[in-house]
């Protein structure tokens, strides 16, 4: 990375700043962290592209996170190869992890502390329960690993709940771990150490579902050292972020990077919520009550709001136990954790729990394993169940558990707190990419940590269930090490298309991916829902190379600091732009932005690479988004050897807008379909912005 993290003071900074050997200085940022069903769902329970991809073998997964729980079931070598020759990583020993933890599927382990003791408050310390090594206190790490690439455990289940096997992605894969979360969060310089040394190990990907706020890409840590990755070879996944459904709230937004949203699965875990009026309210939960017959038993309700220290919220000392002992209790959602919510009212007397989404919520339905009987209801429902409290003389309630059941919803739909686009900073790449399974996933556990990860949870479990882009963003992690394992020389832009051109813009019962009440929109699901056994496959794909990147820096009106910073190239942009007139990014989406209420065109060039078979013809199929006639040249592209790269030129023709508004949108598709095998269809979504 050729630079150096250090403590400063402000006159050393302005010093610093002012020597013409610097090319930047940034301040060190405080990022956050952002299956046994989830690898069935995407198509991989069969004999499927994970079969004929080797099940990823022979590729490395990097994750960054919170580390690794060496000794779970799902980092165990049975079957693996040996590690791969190019491997040239380590297993870093520290408190209680020694080199002898890592094997032939956990291959590498290393943990980063500077910048997390240089820059966090002294007082706060190392809490008694993190580990002063690469192993895991919090569970994320390892939740995200094994759902990358980890191994393939029968018999899974988080308190019977959910059961099945669980496996990763790419369970032939080998797992790196490089820690660089702790108790207070993640440290830009403890992470761009980390890519440094990924990038030197050998990693095929990396994975990170941890992130901020958008900021400029020469500001952004993950964007610099992911831009060196990407020159390495590395393909780089990255958690969109949970700030949804707000717009422009995505994370991780550099064209080098594939970004991912979080969807739904078809499984759900009831717990239908009696009430003593005889309503019926739809709810959900992970606590197995199923197997406890007093789980269902009927008790009276309260709703502490009476009072103005958070009661209607269940903070700690809220709920007095006059008013709570033996009742169930409602807890709105919001500012303290849901599971922590329900040991609050377990250590006040409490019998039972019912969590109540908020309009903020509204119907999103991520379970938690609780600590008591509980149950989650939507917004609609929490509503009804409070206009019940307040109309009855004595209300009351039983949850009826109904354990898990597959198939019977509609899925994938987007989850509403999946960070949605457009781009802030880099409006003309369409983001997010794409979308993976984020809610509701069960993977691999610490086993020194009850389900909840609250420190008074005594039970162990080897699984447990967890929501978030965190989740979804390992996901493609795991089928980028597939595609990577069929095609080990591709370009990290080579493997991002064929995942992104294959993706599905449908459910599975063929209709709309939905978000919320309406269809997806592609600042939501993107290019859609990631599909593994068409993304081995592509037929074609749209390559991008380094320089690209740069050129794209340079349309984009960033300074030569800007980009020497991002890139450690020195650039003049005005010849660049001068011999590259008209360029636009060989992305495989496509976006058009035009000035409000005038009309206009738009041209967009495009290559597209033959990975398919030889003598192969393509035709172009397109949804023009409302409001814009689109005219592509050629219609048809006959590649007639492997690795042919053949352009298009697509024009966005702009009708004169007669509606008031300050910002519309549309969106539609462009589709090059094979004409003999109609498996091979390479899609990109297409969106257009009128501002």
């Amino acid at each position: 990375m050729e630079g150096f993290s250090a403590s400063l003071s402000e006159c050393e900074l302005t010093t610093i700043k002012s020597m013409p050997e610097v090319i930047a200085v940034r301040p060190d940022r405080l990022l956050q962290i952002h299956t046994t069903y989830s690898y069935k769902f995407l198509g991989l329970g069969g004999v499927s592209a994970s079969q004929g991809a080797g099940f990823g073998r022979g590729t490395i997964v990097g994750i960054l996170d919170t580390g690794v729980w060496p000794e779970s079931p799902s980092f165990d070598d049975h079957l693996m190869p040996p590690v791969p020759k190019k491997w040239r990583g380590i297993c870093q020993e520290g408190e209680k992890f020694s080199s002898l933890l890592c094997n032939r599927k956990l291959i590498g382990a290393r943990f980063y502390t500077r910048g997390h003791r240089a820059s966090a408050v002294p007082s706060m310390g190392m809490p008694a329960r993190e580990y002063i090594s690469a192993r895991d206190a919090h569970g994320h790490g390892t939740h995200t690993s094994s759902t990358a690439a980890g191994a393939s455990v029968p018999m899974a289940n988080v308190l019977g709940m959910g059961a099945g096997e669980a496996r990763g992605m790419a369970p032939g894969a080998h797992v790196a771990i490089y820690k660089v979360c702790w108790f207070s969060g993640c440290y830009s310089s403890d992470i761009v150490a980390a890519m440094d040394d990924a990038i030197r190990d050998g990693v095929d990907v990396l994975s990170l579902s941890l992130g901020g706020f958008p900021i400029p890409l020469f500001e952004d840590s993950i964007a610099i050292g992911s831009f060196r990755a990407m020159e390495h070879g590395v393909a780089v996944i990255c958690a969109a972020g949970n700030n949804g459904p707000i717009a422009s709230s995505m994370a991780n937004e550099a064209p080098w990077v594939t970004t991912v949203g979080a969807s739904t699965l078809d499984r759900r875990f009831p717990a239908i919520l009696h009430l003593g009026n005889g309503e019926v309210l739809y709810g959900e939960s992970m606590y197995p009550g199923k197997r406890e017959l007093s789980a269902g038993k009927e008790l009276e309700l309260v709703y502490v709001s009476d009072a103005d220290d958070g009661g209607e919220f269940c903070f700690k000392g809220s709920l007095p136990r006059s008013k709570v002992r033996g009742k169930m209790v409602v807890c709105d959602r919001g500012t303290n954790g849901r599971a922590e919510k329900g040991q609050v009212v377990k250590e006040s007397g409490g019998a039972a729990m019912i969590l109540t989404n908020t309009e903020i919520n509204l119907e999103e339905d991520s379970v938690d394993a609780h600590v008591l009987p509980a149950t989650l209801i939507g917004y609609r429902e929490a509503i009804r169940l409070k206009n019940y409290i307040a109309s009855a003389r004595k209300p009351t309630a039983r949850i009826e558990f109904g354990g898990t059941v597959i198939g019977k919803s509609r899925a994938p739909a987007v989850a509403l707190f999946s960070s949605r686009g457009p781009s802030l900073t880099n409006p003309s790449i369409l983001k997010p990419d794409l979308i993976a399974p984020g809610v509701n996933i069960i993977a691999a556990w610490p086993q020194n940590l009850g389900p909840t990860g609250l420190p008074q949870d005594s039970r162990r479990v080897n699984f447990t269930v967890l929501s978030g882009t965190s989740m979804a963003c390992p996901h493609v992690s795991g089928i980028a090490a597939l595609v990577r394992s069929v095609h080990p020389t591709w370009s990290p832009a080579a493997v991002k298309s064929a995942i992104m051109t294959t993706a599905d813009d449908a459910d599975h019962y063929g209709k709309p991916i939905m978000d919320g009440s309406k269809p997806a929109e592609l600042f939501a699901a993107g290019a859609g829902q990631v599909n593994p056994d068409r993304a081995t496959n592509p037929g074609l794909v749209y390559n991008i190379l380094p320089y690209d990147y740069i050129i794209h820096l340079c349309t984009l009106g960033y300074a030569r600091t800007d980009i020497f910073t991002i890139t450690h190239r020195s650039v003049n942009c005005q010849e660049i732009l001068a011999k590259n007139k008209g360029f636009s990014l060989n992305y495989p989406s496509m976006t058009a932005i035009f000035k409000y209420r005038k009309k206009a065109t738009s041209v967009i060039r495009r290559r597209l690479t033959n990975v398919g078979s030889p003598n192969s013809t393509y035709s172009v199929m397109i949804k023009a988004p409302a409001g814009v006639k689109i005219r592509v040249k050629p219609l048809r592209l006959t590649f007639k050897h492997v690795y042919q790269t053949l352009s298009y030129r697509v024009w966005f023709i702009s009708k004169k807008r007669r509606t008031t508004s300050h910002m519309v949108h549309a969106q539609g598709y462009l589709k090059w379909v094979h004409t003999h095998n109609g498996y091979y269809s390479v899609r990109s979504p297409i969106s257009v912005t009128w501002a």
